[in-house]
């Protein structure tokens, strides 16, 4: 199973680009942390680097580093717009638990 760039955050990363005038990629990494053992990382990035895994959707981008990929296989990133703030998120079928603020997670 590969990772998946959902619709809207496909979309909101064209916003970001059309925004910042050129292309934008969404780095999504698993950094070790949080209150449940591991949490994301997400960043906006000129460019990918050779060895990382490209998610493509809609001419948008996502990359996730050869690390970070074991811990993602299955999942969707997506991009949530709710009352308490607008975000990237990543959808994991894979984390067993997470904290109660829902930052970190198990695996």
């Amino acid at each position: 199973m590969s990772v998946t760039l959902s619709e809207p955050a496909a979309q909101r990363l064209a916003k970001l680009s059309d925004t910042a005038g050129r292309p934008r990629l969404l780095r999504v990494a698993v950094d070790g942390g949080g209150c449940s053992g591991f949490q994301y990382r997400f960043e906006l990035i000129d460019g990918a680097e050779a060895d990382d895994v490209v998610i493509e959707r809609d001419g948008q981008r996502a990359v996730v580093d050869p690390v970070s990929l074991p811990f993602l296989v299955g999942s969707q990133i997506d991009f949530a717009d709710e009352l308490v703030g607008a975000r990237f998120v990543v959808n994991n079928p894979n984390a067993q638990a997470s904290c109660g603020c829902g930052v970190s997670f198990t695996i």
